[in-house]
This record gives C-alpha cells, sequence and structure tokens, in this order.
C-alpha cells in the first residue's frame, strides 16, 4: 500500500485508526480457550468487528513469539484474515546490521520465506543506516522508525543532546536521507503531544504511527491537532482499550463499540485540523 492510498482509505473510513493485536493468551475471554486456535479465533473476531472502523492493524510480534511455533502460526492466520485493504504493520521492533536485517526483512515481507507478507515493520535506528537500509530493499514496504516513544524511559537516551539537538531529533533529519515520506514512517507516542510541532517542523510530510492514546492516557484532540498534516500524517494506534474492551461472549462487540466511538471522534478532527 502507497503512501496516497493510504490517505484514501483514511479519507473514505474517516477514519485513522489502527488497532492493535496485541493478543494475550492469558487476558483472551475463557470460552476460547476450547477452540483449536484461541488466539487466531479472538482476533478473527476482533477484526470482522472492527475492519469498518480502522485502517490498519499491528500485531505486536511478541505475543506470538511467546507461543513457539503454534504462535507464529496463529500469526501466519492472521494476517491473511486481515482485509486487503488495511494497511499492516509487523510491531516487531528489529534492527541489526548487514545480512541479519535483511533475514528480519524476509521473515516479515517474503511470504515465500516465511509464510509472512506484511505491508510495513518498526525498527530500531540505534545502529544506523545499515541496520535499516535491508528491509528498504523490498520494494514497496515501509520501515517504521522509532522516534520519542511513549514509554517512562524513553527520556534516558531520546531527549539527550547530540550536537545541538535532541537524538530523536538527529533520528528525524537524519533518517530521511534513507528514504523519503513514501517509505518511511516514524514513531511518536501520544503522550508526547507537546513535541509534535517540533517534530513537524523538521518531517512535515511523513506518517507517524502514534501508539498511546486509551490505555497509556494519550490525548486524541491533541495528538490531531499539532500532528496533522494536509494528508492527515497520522496512524493512532490504540489496542488493550479496544481488543479488551470486553471479556465475555460479547467481547467482539465491545470493541466494535470502542473502535466506533474512536473513528467518530477523528472525523471531527479530520475535519479540523486536516489541511
Amino acid at each position: 500500500m502507497n503512501y496516497q492510498e493510504l490517505f484514501r482509505q483514511i479519507s473514505t473510513k474517516r477514519s485513522y485508526l489502527s488497532v492493535g493485536l496485541d493478543t494475550d493468551i492469558q487476558k483472551i475471554p475463557a470460552h476460547l480457550l476450547k477452540t483449536a486456535d484461541p488466539i487466531f479465533e479472538f482476533n478473527k473476531q476482533i477484526i470482522d468487528a472492527t475492519a469498518d472502523y480502522c485502517v490498519s492493524y499491528k500485531p505486536n510480534i511478541a505475543f506470538y513469539e511467546a507461543l513457539g511455533p503454534k504462535g507464529w502460526e496463529s500469526l501466519q492466520k492472521t494476517v491473511e484474515y486481515i482485509p486487503k485493504s488495511h494497511f499492516t504493520i509487523a510491531d516487531a521492533k528489529r534492527g541489526d546490521i548487514g545480512n541479519t536485517s535483511g533475514l528480519y526483512a524476509r521473515a516479515f515481507f517474503d511470504k515465500a520465506s516465511s509464510g509472512l507478507e506484511f505491508d510495513s515493520i518498526t525498527v530500531a535506528p540505534y545502529m544506523g543506516s545499515d541496520s535499516v537500509t535491508p528491509f528498504l530493499a523490498f520494494e514497496g514496504k515501509w520501515v517504521i522508525l522509532l522516534a520519542l516513544t511513549s514509554n517512562p524511559g524513553s527520556a534516558d537516551f531520546q531527549r539527550l543532546d547530540a550536537g545541538g539537538a535532541a537524538l530523536y531529533e538527529n533520528v528525524l533529519r537524519t533518517s530521511q536521507t534513507w528514504a523519503g515520506a513514501e517509505r518511511m514512517m516514524y514513531v511518536v507516542g501520544a503522550t508526547q503531544a507537546s513535541d509534535f510541532q517540533q517534530i513537524r517542523s523538521i518531517i512535515p510530510d511523513h506518517f507517524l504511527l502514534v501508539p498511546g492514546v486509551g490505555a497509556q492516557g494519550g490525548n486524541l484532540e491533541e495528538v490531531s491537532k499539532f500532528g496533522m498534516n494536509k494528508s492527515c500524517g497520522l496512524l493512532v494506534n490504540a489496542s488493550r482499550s479496544i481488543i479488551y474492551a470486553g471479556n465475555g461472549t460479547d467481547f467482539a462487540e465491545k470493541a466494535k463499540q470502542e473502535a466506533a466511538a474512536l473513528q467518530q471522534e477523528m472525523a471531527i478532527y479530520l475535519d479540523k485540523y486536516c489541511n
């Protein structure tokens, strides 16, 4: 999915919602544990309930890797089930050099190799350009680079002074020499809303993947007001607040209600701030 197609989906659905499939076997409704593949059954019902209200799905890979081969199988079935109209994000936070990054890229982009084919992957930039460019070798695929994250420990390194600018600002500036707005996004946490204006002064055209709305307390209107550009430029992710909105047999309906409420709010902000 390219930049224009993504914006078209946002405009059509009046939504820039990404649903995080952080599916924990210990948190899904008990009645699903009797099914052949509880993780996939949970994801399938969540996708069916929320697909009309979101433009993206973001499985957090750790929740699947922790279950070994069966978890990988559940992930593969989940990715295949997601409608082709939706942008898919492998939230894997990979990042190594040379051949290793190339193999990580094959794992998430090359269906013939691994059985998986995502549109994008989250990547840690700490090891520099040669840890990122192997992912960009896959035509049409996106890299989503960690920039300024929502966790409390983000200040330990990301805000350190690095030659007169914060380290995360250097990440934004330097990485633009690796790929443009058509191939690269950035992770910026919703709890960092006060920094969005500065971030937009550096990367005015790129999409931002914004976790932290919902259970982590990020403010959607602040993110939208200061983070949007003329192409929206935002994918706002909500995970726990949607997928665990209910824990009974009606869990999918509860998820649908949460996703619909966010979509309705987003429609207002698209009219107000997307210009």
